[in-house]
Formats: structure tokens, sequence, C-alpha cells
């Protein structure tokens, strides 16, 4: 972190009323969410999308954590990264299998450097080639193509927020990543 966060996490009790009904449930477990409280209109209106992307993408758990700690990797984001690693450790992903996200395309299985592809192309190119999208459509079909461009997207700009702010890693995350740890990518 380079200072202290210029928007720091909101504490629950301390958010408008406006957010009163997101409070106890997925805004108020985590700091990117409690920073976001911040800016309540965009709070309520991220979470229809988190529903989507977060709770029920078309990609399945492992294939989104996939695409998830790969976005990490791509912002230099610690706080998505190390997020992502205790969610994909929770899903039983290995820690070699995750630390692949880090790496090239080569050390990774195919289905993992297929999706690590696509992000790479969203933030090197703002696009998908051509091959990209025939290789997405043939593993998780239209929608979950969709998905991987809105996921990537979704935690772009949870990315730009955390590290703006430097927003601390949540107290759980940060004890188990202390207890086995897992760099973050450079």
């Amino acid at each position: 972190m380079s200072g202290p966060p210029r928007f720091p996490p909101l504490p629950p009790q301390d958010w408008p009323a406006a957010l009163d009904d997101l409070r106890d449930g997925f805004a108020g477990r985590l700091d990117v969410y409690r920073t976001m409280a911040h800016h309540p209109d965009l709070l309520r209106a991220w979470a229809p999308l988190r529903e989507h992307v977060v709770a029920r993408p078309s990609l399945g758990p492992e294939r989104s954590e996939v695409v998830i700690l790969r976005t990490g990797r791509n912002l230099g984001s610690a706080y998505e990264w190390g997020h992502h690693v205790s969610r994909a450790r929770a899903l039983g992903m290995d820690d070699a299998r995750i630390a692949a996200m880090r790496g090239p395309l080569s050390g990774m299985c195919p289905e993992d450097a297929t999706l690590c592809r696509a992000v790479d192309e969203l933030f090197a190119d703002k696009r998908l080639s051509e091959d990209t999208q025939a290789a997405l459509l043939a593993l998780v079909g239209p929608p979950g193509l969709f998905d991987v461009i809105a996921t990537v997207g979704f935690y772009s700009v949870l990315g730009y927020m955390v590290n703006s702010f430097d927003t601390p890693l949540d107290a759980a995350v940060a004890s188990e990543l202390e207890a086995a740890p897992l760099d973050p990518p450079d």
C-alpha cells in the first residue's frame, strides 16, 4: 500500500440510511463494498450485476475464479488476487494451479490457458480475437463468452477502486494468506 486509503472502508454502522437493506448482505462483508459505500447510488446499482457475475455466472465457480485471478494479475491488484486465492482454495483449487494464473499460458492446463488468453487479450487489445472467441464458444458457449467479458469488466472496475484507494485486504483473507502465503502478482 502506498498510503492510507483516501476512502477507507466504511463500517456498516456508518453507512447512509439509503443502504440499510444492503448492510447485512454481500455489501457489508467485504472492504471493497464498504469502500464503495461512499457512493450509495453506485453500490445499489452494482448489486444486480454482482449477483450475476459473482453468484450465478454461466462459467461455473472454478472457471470464474480462473478469469478473476488472471484479471487481478493483469491489474496488479493485491486485493483482488488475495481474495480470489482464498476463494479458489475454498473451491478446492490447489496452490500450483492458482499460482499458474500469474505466469505464462504454457504453464497452464489447456482450459485455463484459453480463459487466461481471453483475459490477456481484453487487457492488451481491448477485444477478443476470432480464434479466442471460437475457443471460448467451444469451451463455455455463447453465455460463457459474454460472461468472460463481463467478469473481466466487473473485476477491473473493482480493481481500479481498490488500487486507487489502497483498500486494505480484509482481515480474514490477510490472516489466511499470512498462514499460507501465495504472493500477489507483480
